[in-house]
């Protein structure tokens, strides 16, 4: 195996020059607690209902996990944030967190108003490359839900939705969605702003898949504006990336493909169990993997037809995309490459990839506490749950504090 370019992630010096002394040990403090198994899964459990019970507990929460992996409530408050990281060369994928929710239509059109003030905003900002939006921002959960047990599943790639299930009422709901979207994503071209289509639960991927490639498909003929997310902790989707990619190719599009290994884990297995289904999710960790790497091969292999987000705190992943590329004669700051790590997690990848003149970008959410309590609790398990990440950060970071001390 050729050797990897000479990108080291261990350089806590550029991993976390950004942060005061003061943050630091605010992140130690956050890291330390999330090893504890128990407390997390208290945590997440009392945390969304305190929150709606009005308990006073929104200060703590934006004094520690809040503040770790959001940008602020609102956007001028995470302008600072992007500003900041800007400074070092990392880029900043916007993300207005709202999902999920029963916001009725009301609420839907107000985030897809959201979502277009972002990308307006992106736009005059030379280090916004992208925005990211969840489709559960704009569209019942309920009707997404309907439109997967339709079986038209498997066609996700090639665009298709099947109505023939809804409603009158329904599928002019679901028309309202498609209009949300249109909006979107003819502002995001308009403005050359990429949008990035959150993956969610299985259970309502496959209209979000469809509704995707119809986007691609008008909107990426002549550069990659709109992206897909793929979880490849579930096993069907490298198959699904190679079939993606044949739909682009036949189609004349460019497929985007945000790469990620996953954050439904614990929810797909539970739900799979209770029901009886095969779990979508990989076996182990191995074949997640696995197909991770696998899937950065195949994207750089047809980097002229796919532009790719290698979206991973992997740090093997990142450095085989940069290898791959090398091995290419390609450059690190190729047009159809990307690399992004989530805000307030693996400073280490992102901070000595940019040092290194990789694109590379930080996903920062924003929004009301409330309306991000879903992501900040998904952070949590995910800390938790990911085996030896916190040990890692927090290495990283005690490592970071000694040096300074120094």
């Amino acid at each position: 195996m050729d050797p990897l370019p000479d990108i080291s992630f261990d350089n806590t010096e550029n991993a976390f020059a950004y942060k005061t002394d003061k943050s630091l040990r605010k992140a130690q403090f956050l890291f330390s607690s999330m090893g504890f198994g128990f407390l997390v899964k208290l945590g997440t459990l009392i945390t969304p209902w305190a929150i709606r019970s009005g308990l006073p507990i929104k200060g703590i929460i934006r004094n520690t996990i809040f503040e770790q992996f959001v940008g602020g409530e609102t956007l001028d408050e995470t302008a600072s944030v992007a500003k900041t990281l800007g400074n070092f060369h990392v880029q900043v994928i916007l993300d207005y967190g709202v999902e999920g929710g029963d916001y009725g239509e009301k609420g839907l059109d107000h985030a897809c108003d959201e979502f277009i003030r972002v990308i307006d905003y992106a736009s005059t900002q030379p280090n916004i490359p992208f925005m990211s939006i969840k489709v559960t921002g704009l569209a019942r959960f309920g009707l997404l839900e309907k439109l997967d047990e339709a079986a038209y599943a498997k066609s996700g790639y090639e665009g298709k939705v099947h109505t023939e299930v809804l409603t009158a009422q329904e599928k002019a709901e679901w028309d309202r969605v498609i209009a949300r979207m249109h909006r979107i994503c003819s502002t995001a071209a308009a403005k050359h702003v990429g949008v990035l289509i959150d993956a969610e639960e299985t259970w309502i991927q496959d209209p979000v898949d469809a509704l995707t490639m119809q986007m691609m498909l008008q909107y990426n003929q002549e550069k990659a504006i709109v992206y897909n997310t793929i979880q490849l902790y579930r096993h069907d989707r490298l198959q699904f990336l190679k079939d993606s990619y044949q739909a682009a190719e036949s189609k004349g599009f460019i497929l985007g493909a945000k790469l990620v290994r996953g954050a439904y884990m614990e929810k797909e297995r539970k739900r799979a169990e209770e029901m009886n289904y095969r779990s979508p999710i990989q076996p182990n960790k191995e074949a997640t993997d696995r197909d991770y790497n696998q899937g950065v091969e195949f994207c750089i292999d047809h980097i002229d037809r796919i532009a790719t987000i290698v979206a991973s705190h992997n740090e093997y992943s990142n450095l085989l995309a940069t290898k791959l590329l090398a091995q290419k004669k390609m450059p690190l700051h190729h047009d159809h490459i990307h690399f992004s790590q989530l805000y307030g997690m693996s400073d280490n990848i992102t901070f000595n990839l940019a040092k290194a003149g990789c694109p590379v970008s930080k996903y920062l959410p924003f929004g009301p506490i409330n309306d991000v309590i879903p992501y900040l609790m998904r952070r949590a398990q995910e800390n938790s749950s990911v085996s030896g990440q916190t040990g890692r950060e927090l290495g990283l970071i005690k490592k970071e504090i000694a040096r300074r001390r120094k």
